[in-house]
């Protein structure tokens, strides 16, 4: 005698089976392969801006306001505790050039580049003379066509 009968319902395999098979159709559709893409592109770019900042920017700051270690090293001390606030600055000013960046890239040049393609679509051209004629016959074949009518015998 089996303790637990199996219900055809609830079959483990089944549902392990079918699960599998929806993730298989999520992972592999074309837009989650493309976001894939976009997010390793987007974290190289991000290594970029950061080098930018860190490397570039930040040291041309820190000519303005000079200290010994640079940016690195703008500190306060509030009860012997030191509040380290230029590494902070650093990765403001690295979110901010890579919201500029992307708003340059993806709001004004993709932008650009949207609306010139929609300028450029062409329109659908006038039907040449062997269209409108063929046009006309179909029309007349369908008007001389009458629906059949049952014989009666």
């Amino acid at each position: 005698m089996d303790p637990v009968p199996h219900s055809p319902a609830f079959d483990p395999r089944q549902k392990a089976y079918s699960l599998f098979e929806e993730f298989k159709k999520f992972a592999f559709k074309g837009n989650v392969i493309d976001l894939a893409v976009g997010v390793v592109i987007g974290a190289a770019f991000g290594k970029i801006i950061e080098s930018l900042v860190k490397n570039i920017i930040m040291p041309l700051i820190s000519l303005i306001v000079p200290t010994e270690q640079g940016y690195a090293g703008w500190k306060f001390v509030v009860n012997g505790k030191e509040v380290l606030y230029g590494q902070f600055i650093g990765e403001v000013v690295n979110f901010l050039v890579v919201a500029l960046a992307l708003f340059i890239f993806i709001v004004k040049f993709l932008g650009w580049v949207m609306k010139s393609r929609a300028e450029q679509a062409p329109a659908t051209p006038p039907p040449t003379k062997d269209q409108e004629l063929l046009t006309e016959i179909r029309d007349l074949l369908k008007e001389k066509t009458v629906p059949a009518s049952p014989s009666h015998s």
